[in-house]
């Protein structure tokens, strides 16, 4: 089968709207929460998260594209955008032809989740007609953002969306990866969007006691690991892979930052929104990540843990790692410690965080844990308050999402 690499990158973070400023932001272990500004959460158990700021929608699309478009959609243009430019790609001054190998698979839990919200508040708010917007089922359906890419970018290839909840972005990529070396793509553009802090989302989540009450320091909120962990913390954004086959980014002289490897999906098969306490499904997917690659458990050197700082979720991921790596020192630490839980998008921003620590040899904190979890199982190796730079050449990209989706990619630090 042909060989996978990554070379391009976009994001649209709480910590960044550049893959540079997000990195950075990343190495040095700040929190992307605050006090929410979407809406009034004043009457909400939950009134933080993790918001992306400073977000200019306008450097990416005219006014006219704008009504079109659900700020999730918008997120995935502006990142894919970045990852395209990042690459060195022009899709404009490629044939016709050439783009027919060239695909989109994105990845959303929610979709346009605000979109809807939104028009369900304008029809009980009128006097019963039914007036909506024209735009507002192509602004909701999950599926658009994977749409309006292809069409912006006038992709002809294989063109759909995951949804798997939390795992959506994930299976995104894996997909992606799935199509470029069994010959049915050359480059495909990959990863996931959310713009999921609305009411109504943030609402449900906290009725499902799923997230933290934290309101009074909520930059100290998200604390995977940590005994007193209470939730986890909404979060919004974008991140967009370029996948690429290998000989054709080697003849064109792209840079490489990472080689994707393999990838596994597995099911939990045990709660709508809690996973098995011993982790069935995550360890099921690792091997068959591990299987998928070629490579034994010895070799990984970062575990990116999807540990959102629930209390359940973060032990049974953590006794999945346990079961795999056994007393093996390999680093593990819990990136939405700074970022919260971008949900759909969280695989692809976490997929970033993974091409970079190969790229550039650095594994990223787990910040906020003051007390680890005494259940936590003994011997592990948590990166905790500081990153570590040391060789990383293979690093393993864990996410799970409710009903039971698992989905695990491993990337390696490329060589000729």
């Amino acid at each position: 089968m042909k060989r996978v690499v990554i070379t391009g990158l976009g994001a649209i973070t709480p910590l960044g709207n550049t893959v540079a400023e997000f990195w950075q932001n990343i190495v040095a272990g700040k929190s992307g929460a605050a006090p929410l500004t979407k809406f009034d959460a004043s009457k909400f158990k939950t009134r933080f998260g993790c918001e992306v700021k400073a977000f200019r929608a306008e450097d990416y699309l005219d006014k006219k594209e704008l009504k079109k478009y659900d700020l999730f959609t918008q997120y995935a243009i502006a990142a894919c955008d970045q990852a395209i430019l990042d690459a060195g790609l022009d899709f404009k001054q490629i044939s016709e032809t050439e783009r027919y190998e060239v695909g989109v698979i994105w990845g959303s839990g929610n979709g346009g989740i605000g979109t809807f919200e939104e028009q369900l508040r304008e029809y009980h708010a009128g006097d019963g007609t039914p007036r909506f917007n024209p735009y507002f089922i192509p602004k909701m359906i999950v599926d658009i953002a994977a749409g309006v890419i292809s069409i912006r970018h006038k992709l002809y290839g294989p063109n759909y969306c995951t949804v798997s909840a939390c795992a959506s972005s994930n299976t995104a990529i894996i997909n992606a990866f799935d199509t470029i070396r069994l010959g049915k793509a050359t480059i495909m553009v990959a990863g996931g969007s959310e713009a999921a802090i609305t009411e109504g989302a943030v609402g449900g989540f906290s009725a499902a006691q799923a997230l933290s009450k934290r309101n009074e320091e909520p930059e100290k909120a998200s604390r995977p690991f940590d005994q007193d962990r209470d939730g986890f913390i909404m979060g919004e954004g974008a991140g967009a892979l370029i996948l690429e086959e290998r000989e054709h980014a080697v003849k064109r002289g792209a840079r490489i930052y990472a080689e994707l490897i393999g990838g596994g999906m597995a099911g939990d098969a045990y709660h709508l929104t809690g996973t098995s306490p011993e982790g069935l499904g995550a360890a099921l997917g690792m091997k068959s990540a591990l299987a998928d690659a070629q490579i034994g458990p010895e070799q990984i050197d970062y575990v990116n843990a999807h540990a959102t700082s629930t209390g359940m979720g973060d032990l049974s991921e953590l006794k999945a790692i346990k079961s795999i790596f056994q007393d093996l020192p390999v680093a593990i630490s819990a990136t939405k410690s700074m970022t919260g839980h971008l949900l759909g998008a969280a695989g692809a921003v976490e997929s970033i965080i993974s091409v970079l620590a190969v790229y550039n040899n650095i594994i990223p904190p787990t910040i906020n844990v003051e007390n680890v979890d005494p259940e936590v199982p003994a011997g592990l190796n948590l990166i905790l308050g500081e990153a570590v730079a040391q060789p990383v050449n293979y690093v393993m990209n864990n996410t799970f999402g409710f009903g039971g989706h698992t989905a695990t990619a491993i990337f390696k630090k490329y060589t000729d």
